[in-house]
């Protein structure tokens, strides 16, 4: 069945390959955008002013919410965390609002992080585990999620999307990553003990579309692989795929100091599991850290 997608956050890099990957499948999407166009498949709206086509996002199918300002930047600033956070929870609440006014809501997609959860060291998450502790993305990334609750209790099938880092070599954190371990300056962060989530970019988007396209879906979905490796693991992962050495390490006190807000999601630990992706039936290309890595690095622009 053909679905009509609204999408806000169409021109980032997740946003855009969800999109040709949703239109390769036959659904049609119109593109949420911030400045005015004349294209067929845009649509001009300004989530700070509250200003959307309310009648074009309550008449979709699916709405899928990726917007948000780019967590690279300067991490001591509080006007770059207060962006992060604005960015996001703004246009979640402004479209679980429209959404909870439709005579027959459409489902949510809504954007979400793996930072949920806080530091829970060697605890096995699933997305019944608590989220803890009070690091920038883990308190964005609460309210992020309860800023949907009116679209839900509207009886949207809401899915909340805790997206772990996506590892591609054409965009961030891969894409820093491999010039460093390229001249040999690789290394574990901290101890290298932390358990560090991860998904490949195909696992993100055919579990995003699966979820789009599976209307028993709902509730909070982890996205990352199946079995998630510790900083180290990783860290000697790449370097190998690169034939490089992995013998640097970044001290964990000078790592908070020049990561600032970010730090936590650096030295923090979550063990988390695609508990609720599996039980809907998604099947997973990339499961390990193996795989994962070698996908990201075999992308083409």
């Amino acid at each position: 069945m053909s679905l009509h997608v609204v999408m806000a956050g169409s021109s980032g890099f997740l946003g855009t390959h969800l999109t040709a990957a949703l239109r390769e499948r036959g659904h049609r999407v119109t593109r949420l955008v911030r400045s005015p166009s004349e294209k067929p498949d845009a649509s001009t709206w300004d989530p700070y002013a509250g200003v959307v086509d309310r009648d074009l996002v309550a008449g979709a199918d699916v709405v899928v919410n990726l917007a948000g300002a780019p967590l690279i930047g300067n991490v001591h600033s509080q006007k770059w965390a207060r962006e992060v956070r604005e960015s996001r929870v703004r246009t979640t609440r402004l479209l679980a609002e429209v959404i909870a006014g439709a005579d027959e809501p459409p489902a949510f997609l809504a954007g979400n992080g793996i930072a949920f959860y806080g530091d829970h060291g060697d605890q096995p998450l699933t997305e019944a585990s608590d989220s803890r502790g009070d690091a920038l993305l883990t308190q964005v990334s609460r309210e992020w999620q309860e800023v949907t609750e009116p679209a839900a209790a509207a009886g949207s099938r809401v899915c909340v999307l805790r997206t772990s880092p996506v590892m591609d070599r054409r965009s961030p954190p891969l894409k820093q990553l491999v010039p460093l371990f390229k001249l040999g300056l690789g290394g574990r962060l901290g101890s290298g003990r932390q358990h560090m989530a991860m998904i490949s970019l195909r696992d993100w988007i055919g579990a995003v579309v699966h979820l789009a396209e599976h209307e028993s879906a709902s509730g909070p979905f982890n996205l990352c692989c199946e079995t998630t490796p510790t900083n180290a693991e990783f860290t000697e992962t790449l370097a190998s795929a690169l034939s490089r050495p992995s013998f640097a390490t970044v001290p964990a006190p000078l790592l908070r100091v020049a990561a600032g807000k970010m730090a936590p999601e650096l030295l923090g630990s979550l063990n988390v599991s695609p508990a609720a992706l599996r039980e809907v039936g998604y099947g997973f290309q990339d499961p390990d850290v193996a795989a994962v890595v070698s996908s990201g690095l075999a992308a083409r622009d």
